[in-house]
This record gives C-alpha cells, structure tokens and sequence, in this order.
C-alpha cells in the first residue's frame, strides 16, 4: 500500500455522543474529503453522529455541497420509542454547526424519496432498521438515485443480533458489486455503483483496487484511528466532568 495518511488523524470531533458509530467516525470523515460530493443522504441518523461527521468534514474541507438527514426521530423496532428531545437536539446542533448546509427531512424514508433526482447522492449512508427485508428495501428503492460510481455506506455488516440482517445482503451484495468491509466495531461496508467515468480518489484505490496485504493494513489503520480518538473523547468527557465539579463547588 503506498503511504497513505488520513485527514482524520488531525480532526478533533465536535459531536460526542454514545453511539455504536464511534468507531467508523475516523474513515466518514475521510470518505467524504476523498470524494468532495455535492450531495450526502443519510437514511436513519438518530443522534446523528455519522451525519454530523460528514457535515464536519464538508465544512473544514470547504466542499461545496449538502447532507440531508431523513428519519422519523420516532425510532423504531431495534431502538424502541424514543423522546423528542432527541431531534431537538441534532436540531440544534444542525443550526449552530452546519447552518446553510445540512438539512433534516423529518419523515419516512420512502417519502423522501420523490425530493432527489435519480442519479444525483454522491454518498448514500444506509442506518435505518437493521432487518434484511428493510435493509433490502432501503438498498433497491435508493440505488437509482445514487450516481454512477456513487459510494453507498452500509453499518452493522458484521452484527449478528436480534433480527439484525445487514450481514446477509452484505454477503449477497459482495457477489455483485465492488466492495469493501471494515471489521472493527459492528463493521461497515463500503460499495461502489457501477458506472464510475472519473478515477477514484486515493482512499477508494485503497479499498478497491489493492490487494489483501493493503487491505489488512487500512483496516488495521482505521481501527487504530478508532481507539485513539475513543481515548480523545474520553479524555474530553473528563475534563467536561472535571469543569463542572468545579462550578457546583
């Protein structure tokens, strides 16, 4: 693998929330100052770790684009109900970060559908409820709106829970389209629509045209870059505590 070196090791998070995405914020970052795409959509954001680090990256990247958001902020059968203080919250991360260039779309993810163009989402990012006959559906009715060489991201790959099915299509769609997976976590895999006119950038060489030593390493790389900035936000979380022991005292 030539000499590779993330962006992301030198970007300081400014959304720190729980989240089973924590470890692939490192590598969203950094698919999205690889690909410079004009147009982010996100199906199923939640808290909206993953959002908020594709719109940190487009912000202190100075891309010319915009994320859009859409979920319910409801939950669903995986996540169970939850309050509106959730979306009140990315609301209001939303509008003091990233004002101008991220949109929320509150409704269900077939309803959004009629706003994007066909072949117009330069990165789709597919997070909603995580049984295969959704997973599927979300796949096949957003796929015609992906671009041709569009990059599709897929969470929970490797998670075997519940009625969890992410990992089965995964498996189905390795047979078909250009992949990759990382391991860490609950594992991401990342696709690529055919059609692609335009060489890729150097992260997607990287995963698409290296070979298994390559890939051994920017997996192993990314889950590094994982745990050092997990020890960054814990570091933070401290010394959050730690100032505001100091204001009740």
């Amino acid at each position: 693998m030539d000499i590779y070196l993330p962006p992301s090791l030198d970007m300081e998070a400014r959304r720190i929330v729980f989240s089973t995405w924590n470890d692939h914020v490192p590598f969203g970052y950094d698919i999205v100052t690889a690909l410079r795409p004009e147009v982010i959509v996100e199906l199923g954001s939640y808290s909206g770790l993953s959002f908020f680090t594709f719109c940190q990256a487009m912000a202190e990247n100075d891309i010319d684009g915009t994320a859009f958001a859409i979920d319910t902020w409801e939950g669903d059968d995986h996540t169970g109900v939850y309050s509106d203080d959730i979306y009140a919250d990315v609301d209001k991360h939303a509008r003091d970060h990233y004002r101008g260039i991220s949109y929320l779309m509150r409704m269900r993810f077939e309803e959004a559908l009629h706003h994007f163009q066909d072949e117009s989402i330069d990165l789709l990012h597919i997070d909603g409820l995580h049984t295969y006959e959704a997973v599927k559906n979300d796949f096949e009715t957003w796929l015609p709106k992906v671009k041709p060489g569009g990059t599709i991201l897929f969470h929970d790959i490797a998670a075997k829970v519940k009625d969890f099915g992410v990992w089965k299509l995964w498996q189905e769609l390795e047979e078909d389209y250009n992949t990759f997976n990382f391991k860490h976590g609950f594992g991401l895999g990342v696709l690529e629509k055919p059609g692609r006119t335009s060489p890729r950038p150097d992260l997607l060489k990287v995963l698409f045209e290296g070979n298994a030593e390559s890939h051994q390493k920017i997996r192993k790389l990314y889950a590094h870059i994982s745990r050092y900035h997990e020890s960054l936000r814990k570091e933070q979380a401290a010394e959050k505590r730690r100032k505001a022991k100091n204001n009740i005292t």
